[in-house]
């Protein structure tokens, strides 16, 4: 087996490295625009196999997508990073080129490919990606949930002293400040995190989950990757040991939530054939209210790359 991820920037190479650990593939292989970068990346990784006691190769490559071929699952983070004075829709275009070359490269070597996608701005350029991989909707998705979910419970653990193992969570919607996260569907060993943590303390852990991506750019000038990382090859990971795991994904809707043509996060059983099932749960007024203002910047950031498409 054989698993890819373009892009050897910090959330690629950590993602590949957590996949050749987790002995997830027989073959991994990183791949990236910039000479030498992977390959160095890939030959350090695999310095370390006899050392952390795995066997999955780690390989590196420059732009040479024929190493790719049969990728059962393909993982692309590549993109830039915002600069300053790039507006939002200069972002979109120069990463939407990015990752619609990506994706035609890996269809090409790969077509039966399962692509989990995690270049920003993350629910666009997922919907990038299905629509240059033209294939079935269950093989294209986006990580973020997991991601945020995972920033949520962290600081749940925090907070109430427990371990992370025990706390349980879900959220909705967009990557970023839109998104949903659900206290009703939160418990800590069972336990629902209202009777545990006041009110003001679960709306202000809320709110640090929501800028969670924003409080580590301020603290070390650049995004985050070793949760980002390891976020995607826990994906990975369910997809190719068909798992059945149930986490928050970036999905094609096409009805679900009433939502239509719209990528957005939602709960689904992540499995051997992708996202074997989008699951819906009865939400509230206030959380319906919630994900449909979500959707709406989703949406709105998705017609941007839709107006580009029709220009091109």
């Amino acid at each position: 087996m054989k698993i890819t991820v373009v892009g050897a920037g910090n959330v690629g190479a950590t993602c590949a490295n957590v996949i050749a650990h987790k002995e997830l593939a027989n073959e991994v292989v990183l791949l990236d625009i910039k000479e030498g970068v992977a390959e160095g990346k890939s030959l350090d990784m695999w310095q370390t196999a006899p050392i952390n006691m795995y066997d999955s190769r780690v390989v590196g490559s420059t732009n040479d997508y024929s190493k790719t071929a049969g990728s059962e699952v393909v993982v692309i983070t590549s993109g830039l990073p915002r600069k300053p004075g790039m507006s939002r829709d200069d972002l979109i275009a120069t990463n939407a080129g990015i990752v619609k070359s990506v994706t035609e490269n890996i269809i090409k070597y790969s077509p039966n490919a399962i692509i989990i996608v995690v270049s920003n701005p993350l629910d666009v350029m997922t919907y990038c990606a299905y629509l240059n991989a033209k294939t079935h909707k269950n093989k294209v998705m986006g990580m973020a949930g997991i991601l945020d979910t995972a920033r949520y419970k962290a600081f749940l653990s925090t907070e109430l002293n427990v371990s992370t193992k025990d706390i349980q969570a879900l959220l909705l919607g967009g990557h970023g400040d839109t998104m949903v996260p659900l206290p009703r569907y939160t418990t800590v060993g069972g336990i629902p995190v209202t009777e545990l943590v006041s009110k003001d303390k679960l709306d202000a852990i809320v709110e640090r989950t929501k800028k969670g991506g924003g409080e580590l750019v301020n603290l070390m000038g650049t995004s985050a990757w070793y949760a980002p990382g390891a976020a995607a090859a826990q994906m990975v990971e369910a997809i190719v040991r068909d798992q059945k795991r149930v986490f928050p994904v970036c999905a094609w809707l096409e009805g679900e939530y009433g939502m239509k043509d719209i990528y957005l996060g939602v709960p689904v059983v992540l499995g051997k054939a992708g996202i074997e099932k989008i699951i819906e749960l009865q939400l509230t007024a206030d959380e319906k209210k919630l994900l449909s203002d979500s959707a709406v910047a989703v949406k709105e950031v998705m017609s941007v790359l839709d107006k580009m498409e029709k220009v091109a």
